[in-house]
């Protein structure tokens, strides 16, 4: 997988690409992250990329012209979606999510992550754009941030990637919900104990015992998740349950 990182600021990439998953996976070469410098692609004296807006108003807009010029020396020429993307991002995108992240990490070959700054980009220049997103409705800086949490997302689901890839399909959100609750060593910690049913080693209640677990904490923090999720039968008899137990409404999916 090729990442190229299009950015006013590589600096701020730098410790996060070179540590953990995603610096063992460059290391191993299966991605490769170019940190690009927009201004490269400016062809005055300063290598200025903005300019105040057109009809006034506070900010400035990030000029067209560089632009082009990176996406069209980045992108070969015969490259087409979905194995090319264009990704811009932005507060004005569709919201991240592990869908999202699972469909570039299957689908795509090279993503060229582009970081917007100030107001935003001429919009002219959205015609490059196959996609744009946002990573929550909030307004950062810049979207370095947002990159990174991209790029992230995607290379842990790169096979190979986490060297365990059950670890990946059991992830948080990978199946539309919560995961379910882990523990570790020491048995007892400060009058905590661990649930028994783990230590006893029946496989099949220890799945039933995540499976509600994962089912009831997501049912608590998000509920919106349980109503989108795709349930089978076994899981609705579980939130029926659950939700007698607190005497809460189940919600119904659409």
């Amino acid at each position: 997988m090729q990442f190229d990182i299009l950015t006013l600021f590589p600096e701020m990439f730098e410790g996060f690409l070179e540590h953990s998953i995603v610096g063992r996976a460059r290391q191993a070469g299966q991605v490769n992250i170019q940190l690009i410098q927009w201004r490269n692609y400016a062809t005055d004296r300063h290598r200025v990329v903005d300019d105040s807006p057109y009809g006034g108003g506070a900010g400035m807009v990030l000029k067209c012209e560089p632009l082009f010029r990176a996406i069209e020396d980045l992108r070969a020429p015969d490259a087409r979606p979905p194995e090319t993307q264009v990704i811009y991002l932005t507060p004005q995108g569709e919201l991240f999510n592990q869908e999202i992240a699972c469909d570039l990490a299957e689908r795509a070959q090279h993503l060229i992550l582009v970081c917007g700054r100030y107001e935003g980009v001429d919009e002219r220049a959205r015609v490059l754009f196959d996609r744009e997103i946002s990573i929550g409705d909030y307004v950062l800086t810049g979207g370095e941030l947002a990159a990174g949490i991209v790029a992230d997302a995607v290379t842990r689901l790169i096979p190979g990637v986490l060297g365990n890839d059950e670890s990946a399909q059991n992830e948080s959100h990978m199946e539309g919900i919560f995961d379910y609750p882990h523990y570790t060593r020491p048995e007892i910690f400060r009058d905590m104990a661990v649930p028994p049913l783990l230590l006893g080693g029946h496989h099949a209640k220890i799945v039933d015992w995540r499976r509600e677990h994962a089912l009831r904490h997501t049912l608590q923090v998000r509920p919106d998740l349980i109503e989108k999720a795709d349930l089978s039968e076994a899981d609705r008899v579980l939130l029926e349950k659950i939700c007698q137990e607190g005497k809460a409404a189940f919600p119904e999916s659409d």
